[in-house]
């Protein structure tokens, strides 16, 4: 009974404490590794399935995925430890930091500055995907719009962010991508906010009362399904077949990330998924737009000046639904009920590819982190 015992202990020490301190440990450097910011298990069930339906192309007997996470977060992510185990999946690690943040701190070297350039120096880029409000402290505004439920993610989040690119806040501070301007940084939703924050920029806390003047929902219905950035119709009527987001349309500008970077034709105008209610105001250090919503008011995508890889969108291509019929669903009262996908045109679909395909090469194109 004993001899059990001291197995169950070991058992847990090496799944909580080895696992989710990946580059602590003898880990293989031969791989390339992908980091991944709020590793929960959706994360990675959208890995896996962006890399099964072969949209995020990397070798997978040569390319890795590490979910690095703060400790201050609210997720549990000891059940993603338990997916990654239950699934044995050999190519997804945890990381964990730990170490004082504060709104003061975030911006300059701190408490987790080691252990971010430890991450950094052994990975070849990261993803920061949506989630709930950046607490507006972080860029300089009292709250006046914003539902802040994970300060501790947002603290983490800014401050990675800063430390790769740096920002307007502190000048001096010589950012990770200086050593390493190929490495890839890229977001989707609330990780372009986080792209545009982290540098030095600002938010619109809420699209519908400060753009448009609407403030209940009933108001923000009437300036039309292009201009509403998820759905507030769920919250006027009853229907399970709601859409929480919107379907909405977007503009590219002249700027040649759309057309050159990514192949897609510069005159398109492509339907994406959308779900937020906040948006970049004040550009960041270092980004430039690259697409907009149809009535150009809200910023849809951005890229970086210097850094060839660095790159953002406000929508959601990596929702799996868009790429195979998943259900059916309504945005207006009176729509026909239809499957994301469905909604999707052919060239709606050819351009998230397209864009898959583009990030897929950057980090393709990131060079493998050199031996020091």
């Amino acid at each position: 009974m004993k001899k059990l015992l001291l197995l169950f202990i070991a058992f847990l020490l090496v799944s909580t404490s080895f696992a989710q301190h990946f580059f602590d440990t003898d880990f293989n450097t031969r791989k390339k590794y992908i980091i991944l910011c709020d590793p929960t298990v959706y994360r990675i069930k959208t890995i896996q399935y962006l890399t099964n339906a072969n949209l995020l192309s990397v070798k997978k007997n040569k390319v890795n995925f590490v979910g690095v996470y703060y400790k201050g977060q609210k997720y549990d992510f000891s059940e993603t430890q338990k997916y990654i185990d239950e699934n044995n999946l050999d190519n997804f690690f945890l990381h964990e930091i730990d170490g004082e943040l504060t709104p003061e701190n975030i911006y300059t070297e701190n408490d987790i500055t080691d252990d971010l350039q430890k991450v950094f120096a052994n990975s070849i880029g990261v993803i920061f995907f949506g989630g709930p409000d950046i607490q507006p402290e972080l860029y300089g505004e009292e709250n006046t719009e914003s539902v802040v439920t994970d300060p501790g993610r947002h603290l983490y989040e800014c401050s990675f962010m800063f430390h790769l690119l740096g920002g307007s806040q502190n000048d001096s501070f010589e950012p990770f991508l200086d050593e390493r301007p190929d490495y890839t940084v890229t977001g989707f939703c609330l990780g372009m906010q986080t792209m545009n924050v982290g540098t030095g920029g600002t938010l619109i806390q809420d699209i519908p009362s400060e753009i448009y003047a609407a403030d209940t929902p009933e108001a923000t219905v009437a300036v039309g399904r292009t201009n509403m950035h998820r759905n507030y119709w769920q919250l006027i009527e009853e229907d399970k077949l709601f859409m929480g987001n919107s379907m909405h349309t977007i503009q590219l500008t002249d700027n040649l990330f759309w057309g050159k970077d990514v192949k897609v034709a510069k005159n398109s105008t492509p339907r994406i998924y959308s779900s937020h209610h906040q948006a970049i105001e004040k550009l960041g250090k270092g980004l430039l737009v690259t697409c907009l919503s149809p009535d150009n008011k809200i910023i849809e995508g951005v890229k970086h000046d210097t850094y060839p890889h660095v790159f953002s969108v406000q929508f959601h291509p990596e929702v799996m639904a868009l790429y195979e019929d998943m259900g059916l669903k309504i945005f207006h009262p009176d729509d026909e009920p239809k499957s994301y996908h469905d909604i999707l045109s052919k060239s709606d679909l050819r351009f998230h590819e397209s864009y898959w395909n583009h990030i897929s090469e950057a980090f393709n194109k990131t060079k493998k982190p050199k031996k020091h």
